[in-house]
């Protein structure tokens, strides 16, 4: 039986993103994505928990996410998770775990302050899927999942 490397994330960019056009032409894009847990102590105290998740989007996604995405965005992102292992100028081996996004929807706005026209243009593509570049090191998701 295979295994399954399904992530869902709803939050919120923590900074703009971070495009790049490698040199085939093929646009990556890197933003960083606070997911909030809100909940009660035993005492009842109101706490809250932010993650913060690095989150990869290729191709199409790396376009939308150029073009539309700001600082404050809500996203609904599904991919999966990713961990690469790289060398520090020290040579010491560092591991970094990324969400390679195959699925971004655009959710509602910036939580930001709002910059005049209220609600986002109708046009703007919202959901966008693609898939990773092919020679990548990453593995195929088996689709024949009998649920």
């Amino acid at each position: 039986m295979s295994g399954v490397n399904k992530v869902i994330l709803v939050g919120r960019l923590g900074a703009d993103p971070e495009v790049r056009t490698l040199e085939g032409g093929t646009k990556v894009a890197s933003i960083r994505l606070a997911t909030t847990e809100r909940y009660k102590d035993k005492n009842g105290n109101q706490q809250e928990s932010t993650e913060w998740h690095n989150v990869v989007l290729w191709r199409g996604l790396a376009d939308i996410t150029e073009k539309y995405l700001k600082k404050g965005d809500q996203l609904y992102v599904e991919g999966r998770i990713k961990t690469r292992k790289w060398t520090d100028q020290n040579g010491q081996d560092r591991y970094t775990t990324d969400i390679v996004a195959n699925e971004m929807t655009m959710l509602g706005g910036s939580g930001g302050t709002s910059s005049g026209g209220g609600q986002s243009q109708s046009s703007t593509p919202q959901q966008n899927q693609v898939n990773e570049p092919q020679g990548s090191s990453l593995d195929d998701i088996d689709d024949d999942l009998p649920f």
